[in-house]
């Protein structure tokens, strides 16, 4: 079974999570899937990978081949399947570049790296901020004189 050795949650960059995908069926050292279920799991991934940088990646003559690649059917047959999943994981290894390079359709970064997003303080932070003004306070009004 092809797993990935990290989940892909909300705070995981999405094209590092395609990569890392494309990486299982283009790489070097990789192995070619045994199972005919082997490759529709790495199918079902890249087209997923492809559905996800869609929505943050501006329409283009790549997101269409992308699309196009992943819409079409798994064929049967050892040597067919295997090259129809090199050719969705070229087509998905095209769309990150061009998620990567490329402006963002609404003004924003979508990456786990932080860029684009507001600074929020850690719980902690704000608990130690709280208990310093409530002493100021208490400070404060035990210095004032009673009348």
């Amino acid at each position: 079974m092809w797993r990935r050795s990290r989940p892909a949650g909300p705070s995981r960059d999405i094209a590092a999570a395609a990569e890392e995908t494309v990486v299982l069926v283009l790489g070097e050292e990789s192995p070619l899937p045994e199972t005919a279920q082997d490759v529709a799991d790495l199918v079902q991934l890249l087209r997923g990978h492809v559905l996800q940088l869609a929505v943050y990646t501006l329409p283009g003559p790549v997101l269409d081949h992308a699309r196009e690649v992943g819409a079409a059917d798994i064929p049967e047959g050892y040597f067919p399947s295997r090259m129809y999943l090199r050719r969705l994981a070229t087509a998905t290894q095209a769309l990150v570049a061009a998620h990567r390079d490329g402006p963002r359709p609404w003004g924003r970064e979508v990456s786990g790296s932080g860029r684009g997003r507001r600074w929020r303080p850690s719980r902690n932070a704000v608990r130690v901020a709280v208990f310093a003004v409530a002493v100021t306070l208490l400070i404060i009004a035990s210095s004032v004189p009673r009348q």
